[in-house]
């Protein structure tokens, strides 16, 4: 029997801790959860610690943020010798065979070596549509899946590769681990699974999604929820860190000066402003995201201390 474990970052759960956490306890698979709290200031530490003692609780004393702290749940669990890291949002829930039919998807899978990530279908918080970012990936890869036929026609088939889902339901095999490694510890909250799944490609592993598993994602159910005011670069990071680009620092670099230059010719001072702030933090960064580019191409625990 595989040994599996659930690993959890909290951030003020109070809201979904109970429906979260009983939905674990009553999992089919036999599961170790452990939870890592990024300084929860709700009573959700206590509430967790006191009503699911069966849970390896870790407070840190600041908020880590997603990826590093994430990060430590994975150490933990890696040092226990686990199979299979099922990394879940707060804000999240699972039905009683949910990780059974993931690793049954894996187990039927007939390439194993090139799974990197498994994931569910995930479900709103209705539990009555798929959430709507999964509607998204599903249709951005529509010409190779024809995942929305099948859904139609209902003959779904075992499995189906995309390029991407994000982290709020992942079953990563230990072999992902040990070949990919942890989350990049430049990203604090968002971006941090989109720079994993480009790790995942240029290691030649696949997503795949599993329609015999469901899940619940009670996440906002907006598309455009990702504050651009407050992670304006995100775009940018994420493509200089992908492995898969290697001229990617210079090519923003050059398309930066490209449009410093006609902002400038055209009296646009608040743009020429906002790109000339981009080019600056690049330049000061150059050096720090050209050692994290080279360091995500290698091959073992990365960002891992294990």
């Amino acid at each position: 029997m595989p040994k599996i474990s659930v690993i959890i970052v909290t951030y003020n759960a109070m809201k979904w801790a109970e429906r979260c956490f009983v939905s674990l306890r009553n999992s089919s698979e036999a599961i170790q959860t452990i939870v890592v709290d990024n300084g929860s200031a709700d009573g959700s530490q206590e509430f967790i610690q006191k009503n699911f003692p069966e849970i390896d609780f870790i407070q840190s004393p600041k908020n880590l943020g997603f990826g590093k702290a994430n990060n430590i749940g994975i150490e933990k669990a890696y040092k226990k010798g686990t199979d299979f890291f099922y990394l879940m949002n707060q804000d999240a829930w699972l039905y009683q065979d949910s990780i059974k039919n993931l690793i049954s998807g894996y187990e039927n899978h007939p390439k194993k070596e090139e799974i990197g990530i498994l994931s569910p279908m995930h479900l709103d918080g209705s539990e009555k549509l798929l959430d709507i970012f999964l509607d998204k990936y599903i249709a951005h890869n529509f010409e190779t899946t024809r995942l929305i036929s099948d859904l139609y026609f209902q003959k779904l088939k075992p499995f189906y590769e995309l390029n991407f889902i994000n982290a709020a339901h992942w079953l990563l095999p230990k072999k992902t681990i040990e070949t990919v490694g942890g989350f990049n510890p430049y990203f604090f909250h968002y971006g941090e699974d989109i720079e994993y799944a480009n790790r995942i490609h240029f290691h030649q592993k696949k997503i795949l999604l599993i329609p015999d598993s469901k899940v619940v994602h009670d996440g906002k159910q907006i598309l455009g929820k990702v504050d651009s005011s407050r992670y304006p670069d995100l775009g940018i990071e994420t493509k200089i860190m992908n492995p898969n680009l290697p001229n990617a620092i210079i090519l923003e670099k050059k398309s930066l000066r490209q449009s410093i230059m006609k902002s400038l010719l055209t009296g646009n001072r608040s743009l020429y402003k906002a790109h000339q702030e981009k080019y600056n933090k690049i330049l000061k960064e150059e050096k720090k995201l050209t050692d994290l580019q080279n360091k995500v191409k290698e091959v073992g625990l990365t960002f891992l201390n294990v």
